[in-house]
């Protein structure tokens, strides 16, 4: 009998360590924060963007709402216990504990994903606006950090000018170009692709230290915006902590968009595990066509 039990013991083993098989990856957790912002449809982007990650089959995703109003004291989630935080809030300061667990929490390794209006957020908090690299709005000005784009030829500026940040012209849809096609996260994407119906974020500005452009789109004075290429994904390395920062996503419509989703989803594997195993599906946008997918709950 022991020598069947060493025998299955030795089967076992050389079964694990074989090259040819892969065991399976533990599942990875993420934490959704809202419960205020300046958009009324959180409550149902925060749906939307839990059932993305969860469709990837990569991610378990629990939600975390603050109170309506005001500083919540009460709001302290366990950032350690999820390997990625998605912010999809925008409204009063956090608890000071609970803004130090969060800087501790990124800075020792934790993953971070930034949508569209939280990078409106906490416009004097200092750790934060590292961490995001960009923000609008939230009194913002010269003071923050640079505007920071891309230029005709493709050249990255970052401008000192004096101004207020965050802006944007009427929403409409608008051409994502990948300026980094090696990256993880947008490695295998077209190299421009049409982003669905969006406000177009413009004049960002902030620290914006170790950070990486991915892909731009040019905000048409046209169309209300600055005249420039403007950062639609971006990441930034805080102490230990990756970090994934979209502007897009502001309506039910936008965040529809397989490009939106699609980045989403890359971005935060990404942000939690450093590398992206999730391919571009067969219905990404081209460079001349959108693509929408209807949320149903």
């Amino acid at each position: 009998m022991s020598r069947l039990v060493v025998v299955f013991a030795v089967i076992t083993f050389v079964v694990a360590c074989s090259p040819g098989l892969v065991q399976a990856e533990p599942g990875l957790t993420a934490l959704i924060v809202d419960g205020q912002n300046n958009h009324g449809n959180w409550p149902t982007t925060s749906k939307m963007m839990k059932k993305y990650l969860e469709d990837t089959k990569l991610f378990t995703v629990e939600i975390a709402t603050t109170a309506k109003s005001g500083t919540d004291e009460s709001f302290r989630p366990d950032f350690a216990k999820y390997n990625v935080v998605v912010s999809n809030y925008n409204g009063a300061p956090w608890p000071e504990a609970t803004r130090k667990a969060f800087v501790d929490y990124v800075k020792g390794g934790g993953g971070f994903v930034v949508v569209h209006a939280a990078n409106n957020a906490f416009g004097d908090w200092r750790e934060y606006n590292e961490m995001i690299g960009l923000g609008g709005w939230g009194g913002r000005n010269e003071a923050s950090g640079p505007y920071v784009y891309f230029d005709a030829e493709g050249k990255l500026v970052r401008d000192e000018a004096k101004g207020s940040g965050g802006h944007h012209g009427p929403q409409h849809p608008f051409q994502i170009i990948v300026r980094d096609g090696q990256h993880p996260v947008t490695k295998g994407m077209p190299k421009a692709w049409m982003h669905v119906n969006d406000e177009l974020y413009d004049l960002l500005r902030g620290p914006g230290e170790n950070m990486h452009i991915l892909a731009t789109a040019y905000a048409d004075k046209g169309k209300g915006g600055s005249g420039r290429h403007e950062p639609m994904i971006f990441t930034v390395e805080y102490g230990k902590g990756r970090v994934f920062h979209t502007p897009m996503g502001h309506g039910n419509d936008s965040q529809e968009c397989v490009g939106f989703i699609t980045t989403l989803q890359r971005g935060a594997e990404w942000a939690a595990t450093g590398k992206v195993t999730l391919p571009i599906p067969d219905d990404f946008p081209t460079a001349d066509k959108t693509s929408q997918r209807k949320f149903g709950e």
